[in-house]
């Protein structure tokens, strides 16, 4: 029998063939590239030597291989029916391996048995993804209701403090990035927005931290010059009147204007000073609408603009005195504030030659110079990106990149033909995910973004990353072949 809605046809009961595909491809090139980011040009060894890393990942491979089989054998119901407490089960390993495990450059997150090594935050985004799609799925479940709101937001951030707690930052963040399914599930916009505000302030304050426009610096100047557009930028938006707008930002304008004027009477311009005298000329107007009118936008818009000051005067004490030395230099490295290549900007830099060094179309399996000779740390795990475009140049690089974003949009059309919010929400939590790796990895591969430490999916070397992402991939296909067919 064949299914058919829209353009989209499928055998009723069959498993995805063109993710499967994409698994299988993705799995095969990733262990090619681990061979050749740990050849040794001395002590060259095959393929399938099972004393390399080559050879161990072969080894993770089979398993992945039975592990996936195993899953589609699975009754979809049972997913559902056991999400909380597999959740729960995730959540008592975090802690668990919080007090158990051995610290490992720095951080408390593998458990050790034997020759194993395993790291349970891989595997407690599948886990995450399934209590977020069974909560969604409750019955007459609504995410605008504030009790609905706190759980979702809870279920997210339990397992982030933890793995945070295991000094494992790069894998919390990637439990953030659900915030994209609750998006497509009813989260207003505005709070994405908040997060984008919230980063862009954090990268003004620190990037531009150095020199002082009198009052303040130049990155507070021009974040807090940002919060005065958003927010008369939210009244015209959400109040709907084209004149408040104007008298708003013309007021704040002519606050400016008088500034740049001051110079010609002798007044040496304070520009930090002119930003807060805006600044508080928005909240007041804010303040004196809400109070007379009785909008709550009004107050909702004040909040905003407050709430993003604090955030910003924040910023500093949370880059020098929370985060690590280490952690600030890397943020440092991918902000271009400095340049430390024999230090934290090592990693970057030497990946950065040896993509370069492929040129369009690469040095040739095997025959990457930088790889080979182990300039770039960790080629085979986090920076494997970088043995791509060194051996195989842009060319193959965008064709990897390629597959990546059709592997995406594929999964995006699997989440959204689902019948049943179940499935819906776990498809777009899968996709939130890889594409999260994606983006990340290649990003600090590049020097793009900070150096976190997070593998790209199946093709980074190790196993507990490959099993996790076989576990959250094969979930999904699972769902996917028992939905409810038209």
């Amino acid at each position: 029998m064949i299914y058919q809605r829209g353009n989209d046809v499928q055998e009723k009961g069959k498993v995805d063939r063109l993710i499967v595909i994409f698994y299988l491809l993705f799995v095969l090139l990733g262990w090619l590239n681990i061979y050749a980011a740990s050849f040794n040009l001395e002590n060259a060894t095959g393929l399938f030597d099972l004393s390399t890393r080559a050879g161990m990942q072969l080894i993770w491979m089979g398993s992945s291989f039975m592990l996936a089989f195993m899953l589609l054998k699975i009754d979809a119901a049972f997913y559902e029916a056991y999400a909380f407490l597999i959740y729960l089960a995730g959540i008592l390993l975090l802690v668990v391996t919080l007090f158990v495990a051995q610290e490992i450059n720095g951080s408390r997150s593998w458990l050790i048995v034997g020759p194993v090594r395993l790291q349970p935050a891989e595997f407690m985004k599948f886990m995450i993804v399934l209590a977020l799609a069974r909560v969604f799925n409750s019955y007459h479940f609504r995410l605008t209701e504030r009790k609905n709101l706190w759980l979702v937001i809870g279920i997210i951030l339990v397992p982030v403090v933890l793995v945070i707690a295991q000094r494992e930052t790069g894998t919390a963040l990637v439990y953030l990035c659900l915030i994209l399914v609750l998006y497509r599930e009813g989260l207003p916009g505005g709070i994405l927005f908040v997060a984008f505000a919230a980063i862009l302030y954090f990268i003004l304050g620190i990037r531009f931290s150095d020199r002082q426009m009198g009052l303040l610096s130049e990155g507070e100047f021009i974040a807090v010059s940002s919060i005065i557009i958003f927010s008369a930028v939210m009244v015209w938006n959400y109040i709907k009147r084209l004149n408040m707008f104007l008298i708003l930002l013309l007021s704040v304008a002519a606050i400016f204007l008088l500034a740049a004027a001051a110079p010609l009477f002798s007044v040496k311009t304070d520009w930090g000073l002119t930003a807060i005298v805006a600044l508080s000329f928005t909240a007041l107007y804010l303040l004196f609408h809400f109070i007379r009118s009785g909008t709550k936008v009004y107050l909702y818009i004040f909040l905003f603009l407050a709430g993003s000051f604090a955030f910003l005067e924040s910023t500093d004490y949370v880059f020098r005195d929370v985060l690590r030395p280490h952690q600030q230099m890397r943020i440092r490295v991918a902000l271009n504030m400095v340049r430390d290549l024999s230090g934290a900007g090592y990693h970057v830099g030497q990946s950065k030659i040896a993509i370069g060094s492929g040129g369009l179309w690469g040095k040739g399996f095997l025959n990457g110079t930088q790889t080979k000779l182990k300039y770039v740390p960790e080629q085979d795990t986090d920076f494997i990106f970088c043995t791509i475009g060194e051996e195989h140049g842009f060319a193959g690089s965008a064709v990897i990149l390629l597959l990546m974003v059709i592997f995406i949009l594929r999964l995006l059309r699997l989440a959204e033909r689902q019948t049943m919010v179940f499935g819906r929400v776990y498809g777009y939590g899968v996709a939130s995910i890889f594409l999260f790796h994606i983006i990340v990895n290649i990003g600090m591969v590049i020097g793009a973004v900070p150096v976190i430490g997070i593998p790209l999916p199946f093709f980074s070397y190790g196993g507990s990353s490959l099993w996790g992402f076989t576990i959250l991939l094969f979930i999904f296909l699972r769902i996917d072949k028992s939905r409810k067919r038209d």
